[in-house]
């Protein structure tokens, strides 16, 4: 005899206990009134079972069973396959539902860049999501990063891009909990600033395990974060501890004057800014007052008021005063272009030649 395979049946329908003890309280003709009497619950309760608007208890089914005939298992059953069937189509709306919000996602670039592992199936897609989040649901999701993208609700250009935001977000965090640093030093960090501006006429192969190593001395971690479609986010701080400091950047602009600005700036934000804050450059919605306060703190840092008043006082140089102003600083030519075009002393399109470009590895 051939060997019985079993059958999984998930049917798509289920009929509430409430409506077979409605026809058993027809064929008794029984009023709900009765029923109530003759087992002592209390009439609203009768009719919110057969509405379908309470469950049915063991207790009430015991009740039914003196009353009515039918053993407590059999009412016990209809209610427990009730409520499975509820609960799978529960389940089946949220999968749905966060399907739908899977799409916001960049899926495919993160798995290109390797953040979520290579997937086709939309709900292994999700499951990876989810995982490189560390949420339970998208419901969570939204709790979690809700106040990361504050900066980004004040204009319908990026009310689409959150998601995009977060992602790019998380991975920064991801790397940034994953590096050995000492606990945050404020003075430490801000001497080490001056010293790190000769970093900026190196090669990225150079600066940036340097800039990584010496800020985590400082209780500073820094990371570099390619940007996803849609996220127009130049750079972001926030404190991941109490003592460790986050500073991460993106590649959205490639010139050098433009990445150490943006360093710079972040790095204003964490020493003149308080540790509950998160400073998302390139949304609306920023403190002004604080923005500004990081604009002039890099621009210090990076050429020194009294020098540059000094350098600027002839008007528009020349390409090669550039150059020998630069070599006196010990900062790139490109920072003192970049410099120059912000003030509107040179056009934008003067002196890029003395501009490094970047480019991501995987690029």
């Amino acid at each position: 005899m051939a060997e019985m395979q079993e059958v999984n049946f998930a049917p798509d329908y289920s009929v509430p206990p409430g409506e077979i003890l409605e026809e058993y309280l027809e064929s008794a003709s029984m009023t709900q009134a009765e029923l109530a009497q003759r087992t002592g619950l209390a009439a609203k309760t009768v009719n919110q079972i057969i509405q379908g608007k309470a469950s049915l208890t063991q207790d009430t089914a015991l009740r039914l069973e003196s009353v009515l005939g039918r053993p407590a298992h059999f009412w016990n059953q209809l209610e427990a396959e009730h409520q499975e069937y509820l609960a799978r189509a529960r389940a089946t709306e949220r999968e749905r539902e966060q399907l739908e919000w899977l799409k916001r996602f960049p899926i495919n670039k993160m798995q290109e860049l390797g953040w979520i592992s290579t997937q086709k199936d939309r709900r292994a897609q999700l499951h990876a999501l989810l995982q490189f989040f560390g949420v339970h649901s998208s419901c969570q999701w939204a709790k979690v990063w809700e106040h990361h993208q504050v900066a980004y609700r004040q204009s319908q250009r990026f009310k689409a891009e959150a998601e995009a935001v977060s992602a790019w977000l998380r991975r920064g965090e991801l790397q940034g909990h994953a590096r050995d640093c000492t606990d945050y030093d404020a003075t430490a960090f801000r001497n080490l600033l001056k010293d790190l501006r000769g970093l900026t006429r190196e090669s990225p192969e150079v600066f940036q395990a340097q800039i990584q190593e010496r800020c985590a001395s400082a209780g500073v971690a820094v990371e570099f974060v390619p940007s996803l479609p849609g996220t127009r986010v130049s750079g972001a701080t926030r404190w991941l501890t109490p003592t460790k400091a986050l500073i991460q950047l993106s590649l959205r602009y490639r010139s050098d004057d433009q990445l150490w600005f943006s360093f710079f700036h972040e790095a204003g934000h964490v020493l003149l800014h308080g540790k509950r804050a998160v400073f998302i450059e390139g949304g609306n919605g920023l403190d002004e007052h604080k923005e500004d306060e990081a604009n002039r703190f890099a621009a210090d840092i990076l050429i020194p008021p009294r020098e540059w008043q000094s350098f600027v006082a002839s008007g528009q140089p020349t390409l090669a005063q550039v150059r020998d102003f630069a070599e006196q600083l010990g900062v790139a030519p490109g920072i003192v272009v970049g410099r120059l075009q912000h003030e509107s002393i040179v056009g934008w399109e003067w002196g890029n030649g003395l501009k490094q470009r970047f480019q991501w590895d995987h690029e």
